[in-house]
């Protein structure tokens, strides 16, 4: 019998409070996916702040755990949501495949680095 798949599912939202449940609400739908997808959740992050700042904990703690061997993929409701510094956000994402690890979305299917070179190169031109 194959083994599922580990996922790790990782929320963010702007907001420095969540009066109304967006957190959790993102949460959910990513559990959802993530089990439409066959993956099991092994464990899930989250964050209240800028997607400039890469310091955050729930995105250190997503990453260390992808360090440690202990997943397969991380679901994030979108790329944006891992960060909105376009450089750093690849550079996140390539650390994770590094670690085989693969970045999925609902809203945008498996984010690969070529996907993500294509949208800078469309950015800049």
């Amino acid at each position: 019998m194959d083994a599922k798949q580990k996922a790790w599912l990782y929320c963010r939202i702007d907001a420095p409070e969540d009066t109304h449940g967006a957190l959790k609400d993102q949460k959910e739908k990513l559990d959802g996916y993530a089990r439409q997808m066959g993956f099991e959740v092994v464990g899930a992050s989250e964050d209240l702040g800028s997607g400039l700042d890469f310091n955050r904990a729930g995105l250190k703690e997503a990453m260390a755990v992808a360090q440690a061997g202990e997943l397969d993929a991380l679901i994030v409701h979108s790329v944006s949501r891992i960060g909105r510094d376009t450089a750093k956000t690849i550079d996140f994402i390539r650390q994770l495949n590094d670690c085989g690890v693969k970045v999925y979305s609902p809203l945008e299917g498996e984010i690969s680095m070529n996907q993500q070179a294509a949208f800078l190169s469309q950015m800049f031109r």
